[in-house]
């Protein structure tokens, strides 16, 4: 299909319900799916510690309706996902999500704790699972064991890093910011851990609206002041001298606008190209909603959510909204071209927010997707084990 035939494709409105409404963004969108509320650590800032009743009942996804779900995620363009919890190891039957994750055609990513690993990695890689995130919160591993309450945990995610390395695996950790993490001794730790990256979170100490509680509102590990958050988010910016640090330039800048109060730039993506989906199969706008948009079973008719928003500092949506804003932006020029409005296309494009997204991309981002491929094709040529 040319560029013309596009354009007149693009002008044709599709329906809902009988009503038209302008056609989705074609980009691909991106989901987080927790799979249980269930954990066996005991993380002091977490609502899913093994200690605390935050969650609720006991709950898992199941597997048969999350396979009929994600043909209909397919249909929303979602192609990466991250599976998370509570603790997604505990799920019964967590290699069988990521299968049909993968057969449906997502990418599909996983964060845990580490301490159930080592058992399941080879049968993650066999399922397909393309990301592994692993949960570190402190430079020095016995106070990171003590926060999780898991003696022993170190050994396990050593083992299990390496495991999932023969198998092609990236990991990357997962550093909550909190009064545990001392920065400048980061870097020694996930090299000797065998961490190819690191990204960061920065804590929500208020309830959530969703069905997940990730952070504690009563932990002073997460209760941080204003110069202390701003004290860390440059202290992140300066790790990315020693280490490869995922957290965009451009969205440290935006969460530190946030602490400040100071005016942001860049809107939230969530309801549009990102969503939460929780063990209900009730699909969010993020966490922090107030209230889900629907059923998963219902989302080819549920609008996109794009009304600006920037309440709060998740670090996942944060990232993702600095580095998809441009390139949305982009795309809907292309769309109001197509039904002949020349100056919304124009005005679409020139605004100071695009340019900073653009830019972002551009000048981390790209270069380092650049730098990963070339690492792949060369890691391509060594031999590697064979997944029985």
């Amino acid at each position: 299909m040319d560029t013309t035939e596009r354009i007149i494709k693009w002008r044709n409105l599709r329906h809902v319900d009988g009503v038209a409404s302008e056609p989705r963004n074609p980009l691909p969108a991106v989901c987080d799916v927790s799979v249980t509320n269930l954990c066996n650590a005991a993380c002091d800032f977490c609502g899913f510690s093994r200690d605390k009743n935050l969650a609720g009942p006991r709950r898992y996804l199941d597997p048969d309706e999350f396979a009929r779900a994600l043909p209909i995620l397919r249909r929303r363009r979602i192609r990466y996902m991250t599976l998370q919890g509570g603790e997604p190891l505990v799920h019964p039957q967590i290699e069988s999500l990521v299968a049909s994750a993968t057969k449906a055609g997502i990418q599909c990513g996983l964060i845990t704790n580490g301490w159930f690993l080592p058992r399941h990695i080879k049968q993650l890689a066999a399922a397909g699972l393309k990301r592994l995130l692993i949960s570190i919160d402190s430079a020095d591993m016995s106070e990171h064991e003590h926060n999780r309450g898991l003696r022993g945990l170190e050994a396990r995610i050593r083992d299990g890093i390496a495991q999932a390395h023969a198998f092609g695996i990236p990991v990357c950790a997962s550093v909550t910011v909190s009064r545990l993490v001392r920065y400048e001794s980061l870097p020694e730790t996930l090299n000797r851990l065998g961490f190819d990256a690191v990204t960061f979170s920065y804590p929500r100490r208020e309830a959530f609206g969703s069905t997940s509680l990730v952070y504690d509102e009563k932990s002073t590990l997460v209760d941080l002041s204003r110069d202390e958050l701003l004290e860390a988010l440059s202290a992140i910016a300066s790790l990315k001298k020693r280490f490869r640090v995922m957290d965009p330039s451009a969205a440290l800048a935006e969460v530190a606008r946030f602490v400040r109060g100071e005016q942001q730039l860049i809107p939230c993506v969530g309801g549009s190209k990102y969503f939460y989906i929780d063990w209900n199969l009730d699909v969010w706008r993020c966490e922090a909603w107030s209230e889900p948009m629907g059923s998963v079973f219902d989302l080819d008719h549920l609008p996109d959510q794009r009304e600006p928003c920037n309440d709060c500092m998740m670090g996942c949506y944060r990232h993702a909204s600095v580095l998809m804003h441009g390139a949305i932006a982009l795309t809907d020029s292309v769309y109001a071209l197509g039904r002949g409005e020349l100056r919304a296309a124009v005005g679409t494009l020139f605004q100071r927010s695009v340019a900073y997204s653009l830019w972002a991309l551009s000048v981390e981002e790209l270069p380092r997707a650049a730098l990963t491929s070339l690492g792949a094709r060369i890691g391509g040529r060594r031999s590697s084990p064979q997944i029985e």
